[in-house]
């Protein structure tokens, strides 16, 4: 298969489409997710191994395993266990430069106002697992809510024959206080209403395959989410100067998430474009996922594209609002200036994505389907609430008073403007 280049704006509304409608097609499964949400929150644990058992093929033993993740780690070979906590401290470090401090200020005579930020009790973190390796994941959902000061971080992973040593490990080196083996739609809604053995949480973050999306669909409201995510993407915007051998590898990686991933490159260089679209097609058959990534390569919202200029580009891009943005460019700064919308973004010829899913420091868990527009990706903030504080003088009080008894008095709430006028009579009288 040779990857064809589009002209971009021989796009047609169906082809739009495609790119600007992106959704995590969760639709398909919704229904039997809600059955699955409502059995688990009203049977615990038997609901729990029953789904297990039937969808991951495992016959529950423990489900609590924390233990056994400190074991797991323990056993790590030294080279993978160096790497694993590189990438801890180096996403530890980005994220303690992230924490807010409380403060307060004096806005107007006596009138003194601030805000303070306080972590979130209980969480959760879905981590993919069973028998694949995704330590990295580990990492990005629960070194955050560590240094947030998240008191009690619960993590589910699905359960496997052989679970995978490295994803274990990582869990412990991360810092979980609880590790449970359970995956798939169940393990959601263990988190969000608890179990006999699972802790409820307040919040549930991480990314998972559909069944987990449309689960934490179905449960938001009762417990709050990060974002709904979709299949990974990727938008590589090149001029003249970029290397095309090497923008074709951010393609090339991507699409070996999932058939469904979308990877697109923009480009206003023809030549550019052309020789893009030749190595995508060379690398693909050369590595070890082809068949996966030949199918991400043919989605209806991946491809090469030609625009009439770098504006138009531009353009393009901020109404696709990427999960992962890769500028290769001269200019690569002046035209991030004018991209608002994106989830994670690298600049230059040696910034691959790959760098910011392991080891750079940034996090990997982001918004999809265009959730960028109105949302970033998981951060120290996501695991924070914030208070308002605020003290009146006599003074401050008495400056703001007539404009806060006119407003109380237009809306009809008497008792507002008399619990003001009461404060400032005494004050009067003093």
């Amino acid at each position: 298969m040779t990857v064809p280049v589009r002209p971009l704006p021989d796009l047609g509304p169906a082809d739009r489409a495609a790119f600007f409608d992106r959704d995590a097609g969760i639709e398909a499964v919704s229904g039997d997710v809600a059955e699955i949400v409502d059995r688990v929150r009203e049977e615990g644990d038997v609901a729990v191994r029953e789904f297990t058992s039937e969808f991951d093929g495992v016959e529950l033993g423990n489900i609590d395993i924390t233990d056994t993740c400190e074991r797991a780690y323990d056993d790590l070979k030294d080279d993978l266990r160096d790497a694993i906590e590189t990438a801890a401290t180096n996403v530890r470090e980005f994220h303690e430069a992230q924490r807010p401090e409380d403060w307060r200020d004096e806005f107007g005579p006596g009138r003194e106002l601030g805000r303070r930020f306080r972590p979130i009790d209980r969480v959760g973190v879905y981590v993919p697992g069973g028998s694949a390796a995704y330590p990295s994941s580990a990492i990005m959902g629960i070194v955050p809510a560590v240094v947030a000061g998240v008191d009690h971080v619960s993590v589910v992973t699905p359960p496997a024959d052989e679970m995978n040593p490295a994803t274990l490990g990582a869990i412990h080196a991360a810092g979980a206080d609880a590790v449970y083996s359970v995956g798939g739609a169940q393990a959601i809604a263990g988190l969000a209403y608890g179990t006999e053995t699972i802790t409820r949480v307040q919040k549930i973050v991480g990314p998972g395959n559909k069944w987990v999306t449309a689960a934490k669909a179905a449960v938001r409201g009762d417990v709050e989410i990060d974002f709904l995510a979709g299949p990974s993407e990727v938008v590589v915007v090149a001029d003249e100067t970029a290397e095309p051998e090497l923008v074709a590898t951010e393609l090339v990686a991507q699409a070996e998430h999932d058939p469904n991933a979308s990877v697109v490159a923009v480009t206003a260089d023809e030549g550019t474009a052309e020789a893009i679209a030749t190595a995508v097609d060379e690398q693909a058959g050369a590595r070890e996922r082809e068949d996966v990534i030949r199918d991400a390569l043919e989605n209806d919202a991946s491809g090469v594209l030609l625009a009439r200029s770098m504006s138009e580009a531009i353009l393009f891009t901020e109404e696709y609002a990427p999960e992962h943005l890769v500028i290769v460019a001269e200019d690569d700064e002046s035209l991030l200036e004018r991209i608002d919308s994106a989830g994670s973004v690298f600049l230059g010829p040696n910034t691959p994505v790959a760098a910011g899913d392991y080891a750079s420091g940034t996090n990997h868990v982001l918004p999809t389907n265009g959730g960028a527009r109105v949302t970033g990706g998981l951060s120290v903030e996501t695991f924070l609430r914030s208070t308002t504080v605020q003290r009146l003088s006599g003074e401050g009080l008495a400056d703001i008073g007539e404009t806060v008894t006119t407003l109380a008095d237009a809306e009809g709430l008497e008792a507002h403007a008399a619990s003001v006028r009461r404060r400032l009579e005494k004050l009067d009288d003093t």
